[in-house]
Order: structure tokens, then C-alpha cells, then sequence
């Protein structure tokens, strides 16, 4: 049976293993900083027109009119249909 001072020993040793493997996969990590995803329709404003396969979402004067979906729609990624001026 380990004693007391072993026991509080390995303790230790598993703490400073854990901080260290903690601090080591936040450095090797890939990381999203500085890394631009793309760029929703809805959040580009020069897309006027755009759509998921369910809805349709247009951009006006007064602000983004979207049609409700159809009742067993499966929504896709959004694609920007139509930019403004085209």
C-alpha cells in the first residue's frame, strides 16, 4: 500500500501531466484566427437573391423578405442566386 508522501507525489506528477498535455494541444491545435470562412448570401450585400433549397430569400429597399418553406423541405447550404446589378 503506497503511502502518503507516494500518493501525493503521483498526484502531483498527473496534474503537471495534464497541464502540460493541455498546454501542448492549444499550441499545436489547428486554430480558426485569421482563417475567413465563406461568406453567407445573407451577410454579403451584394448578393440580392439567394436560397437553401426550401426558401427563397430576397434583399429590398425596406430589409430581406424570405418565402416560407414547403412542408417536407431538407435545407442544403445557402447559394447566393443573383447579385445586385446582375
Amino acid at each position: 500500500m503506497p503511502t502518503s508522501q507516494n500518493r501525493d507525489g503521483l498526484v502531483a506528477l498527473a496534474v503537471a501531466a495534464v497541464v502540460v498535455v493541455t498546454v501542448l494541444i492549444g499550441t499545436f491545435a489547428p486554430s480558426s484566427h485569421g482563417r475567413s470562412g465563406p461568406v453567407s448570401p445573407a451577410a454579403d450585400a451584394s448578393c440580392a437573391e439567394w436560397s437553401d433549397g426550401c426558401t427563397i430569400c430576397r434583399r429590398h429597399g425596406e430589409g430581406i423578405a424570405c418565402s416560407l418553406p414547403g412542408i417536407a423541405c431538407v435545407p442544403q447550404a445557402k447559394q447566393c442566386l443573383r447579385h445586385s446589378g446582375g
